[in-house]
Order: C-alpha cells, then sequence, then structure tokens
C-alpha cells in the first residue's frame, strides 16, 4: 500500500455474533488492507466483544472498544458509537476514512478497486460499493446511483472533514444526509455498482416485521426532508415490489403520517432544500422549483 491509498475504518457493531466474523475475514483478506480498523462493540451481550478481541489480538491494525451496555436502539446511538471509534482512531497519516457495517461479506479486492474510484475521479469525495441482501437480486440496480449506504461508506479525508462526520437523527437516514452534505461541499458521490457487498441480514431488522420495517423507512424519509412530490412518486412505485403493495403502502404511511402532524426534524433546512431539489432535478422539475423559489 502506498500513502495514497492509506485507509482507516469504523465499525459500530452490537450482538453481531453471527456475522462479525465474516466481516472480519473479508477484511482481513483484502488486497489493501486499512492501516488501522476501530471496531466498536455498543453494549454486546452475545460472543461479539470475544470475536472482535480474538481479531484485534491477532491483528495490530484492530483496535477494539468496548462501549458500556444502555438500554434500548436507536440511529442516533449507533451514529454515537461510530463518532466514538472514530475519536480512538491512532493514526494520522490516511487519506480515506470509511463507516463499515458489522453484517457483510464482500472480495478480497473490494477496497483496492473502491480507491481506484478516487484515483480516476479527482472530484469524487464519498463511494462505495452496492449491499445487497442475501437471496436479493445483485443486477438491480437502483434508480438513484449517487447515495451510497451507510453500511459501506468510503469518504476522502477532505470530504470527510468538509462533511463534519455523521449527524445523529433518531429516525435514521443519517447515511444519506451525509451523501447530500458532501455534495453540497461541491464533492461528487458514488454508488459503484459493479462492486456487490453481501448483507448477511434483513436490512432494518430491529424495527420488527415487514411491514413496521418499511414503515420506518417512510418516517426516516420524512426525518431527512423528502419532497411530499417525490415520495408519493416513489411509493407508488415500490407497490409492485415484494412483499405487493406492502413496501410502498407502509413507506406513504410512515411518511405522511409525520407529515400531517409536521413532526419537527433535527435536519438543517438548508439540507433539507438541497435534498428537495436534487429530487426534483430527478422527477425533471428543476424549472419548476427556480419558479416557486422565485415567488
Amino acid at each position: 500500500m502506498t500513502a495514497a491509498d492509506s485507509y482507516v475504518l469504523i465499525t459500530a457493531v452490537r450482538d453481531e455474533e453471527k456475522t462479525i466474523g465474516e466481516t472480519i475475514g473479508s477484511v482481513v483478506n483484502q488486497t489493501l488492507r486499512p492501516i488501522e480498523w476501530v471496531i466498536v462493540s455498543d453494549g454486546s451481550i452475545d460472543q461479539t466483544d470475544a470475536i472482535i478481541g480474538a481479531a484485534a489480538s491477532k491483528h495490530s491494525w484492530i483496535t477494539f472498544v468496548r462501549l458500556p451496555m444502555t438500554p434500548g436502539r436507536s440511529f442516533a446511538k449507533m451514529v454515537a458509537a461510530i463518532n466514538a471509534g472514530v475519536k480512538e482512531i491512532r493514526r494520522n497519516d490516511y487519506r480515506f476514512i470509511g463507516l463499515l457495517d458489522g453484517d457483510l461479506r464482500f472480495n478480497e479486492d473490494y477496497f483496492q478497486k473502491v480507491l481506484l474510484r478516487f484515483t480516476t475521479e479527482p472530484s469524487l469525495g464519498l463511494a462505495g460499493g452496492m449491499v445487497v441482501d442475501i437471496g436479493d437480486d445483485p443486477n438491480q440496480v437502483p434508480r438513484n446511483t449517487m447515495d451510497v449506504p451507510g453500511a459501506v461508506q468510503l469518504f476522502s479525508r477532505e470530504c470527510y472533514e468538509a462533511v463534519g462526520g455523521y449527524f445523529p437523527i433518531p429516525e435514521g437516514g443519517f447515511d444519506a444526509v451525509a451523501c447530500a452534505h458532501a455534495r453540497m461541499f461541491g464533492f461528487r458521490t458514488m454508488l459503484v455498482t459493479e462492486l456487490v457487498v453481501d448483507h448477511l441480514k434483513p436490512r432494518n431488522i430491529s424495527a420488527g416485521g415487514k411491514y413496521r420495517r418499511y414503515r420506518q423507512l417512510g418516517v426516516r424519509d420524512y426525518a431527512i426532508g423528502y419532497h411530499p412530490l417525490f415520495m408519493a412518486i416513489k411509493c407508488i412505485g415500490r407497490l409492485r415490489e415484494s412483499p405487493v403493495i406492502v413496501s410502498g403502502l407502509a413507506r406513504c404511511v410512515g411518511y405522511f403520517s409525520r407529515a400531517v402532524c409536521r413532526a419537527p426534524r433535527v435536519v438543517t433546512p438548508a439540507v433539507v432544500s438541497h435534498i428537495r431539489s436534487e429530487q426534483m432535478k430527478r422527477l425533471g422539475l428543476a424549472r419548476f422549483t427556480r419558479s416557486a423559489k422565485a415567488r
């Protein structure tokens, strides 16, 4: 590895004994390893700590951080654990910093190929592969290839410092906000769709059954400022996804139930405005948006 390729990783986990070993194996086997990897256990009560500890004792570039157990789960707590990991970074000679979930599996050249994108794309500030749940079609490319899932976000150091890291949003969506922030500061963000990362368990499973999980995604989309028109079109498009009707309907209920009561957001108006502006452009309504602002 050259200095130009040096990167550090942060992983925050809680009770991931079934998957963290696979993630550790994927990182250890990389053709380009990180110069440091901080793994934070956020109050795990299963064998997660033992698995991480064993890896840290074997590899000096892995740092194990244990946080005390606190009741409940939330996306804001996840961000707090991530930020705690960032503070534990000992190396200061890295050029890239990445977030990596503890329930993933990927090819041994994954990070080498992601880092190559930064070499060929000078304006790139944030990139990552496509995270696909086991059993889903890896060839189904999402319509939005600008946003990178938080599970695999890799920032240039300049971009990460400009963005200021992750913002705690109780409803989730801190990764989407990070992408929007990066673009606000003039950096390009890229979902590298040919690099598929296996997600080893259903996404957002802590929210409960499928209906509750999809409903929570709608709540998240409201919290980060999705435009109502964009959200309505998105929900209609999701009606045909499996489970049929439920995927789109639950998202719609989650979003518009919050919109009707005008639930407060912690995301700044500037970020909301930027997200909505991008969404209107994707719908081909940018001119309408500019006219509305002018009035």
